[in-house]
């Protein structure tokens, strides 16, 4: 895990002012794929994100378990599975 992820991991699970949150789980290529479209849109709006590990508790997994990755945004969400870069986009106008 590179710095940057584990500061975004940590972000997360301090419960800190996060505007976009990617609900992720180890070893998922389409959150792999997602986390992609989050540095670019984020690195063109200057908006960061974090992510968390559904796995990490019974609510998550209950709420998300079979829809990740999961992206919400200002605790909406926004998408799962394959992520629309124009709706996050949109959501962060």
């Amino acid at each position: 895990m590179s710095e940057t992820e584990g500061d975004r991991d940590a972000e997360a699970a301090d419960g800190a002012d996060v505007r976009v949150l990617l609900v992720e789980r180890a070893g998922c290529h389409l959150c792999a794929d997602a986390r992609a479209v989050l540095d670019a849109v984020t690195a063109a709006t200057g908006v960061g994100w974090a992510s968390v590990d559904v796995d990490s508790s019974p609510d998550l997994l209950e709420a998300y378990g079979e829809l990740v990755p999961v992206v919400l945004v200002d605790g909406r969400e926004r998408g799962h599975w394959r992520l629309d870069r124009t709706v996050v986009e949109a959501a962060l106008r």
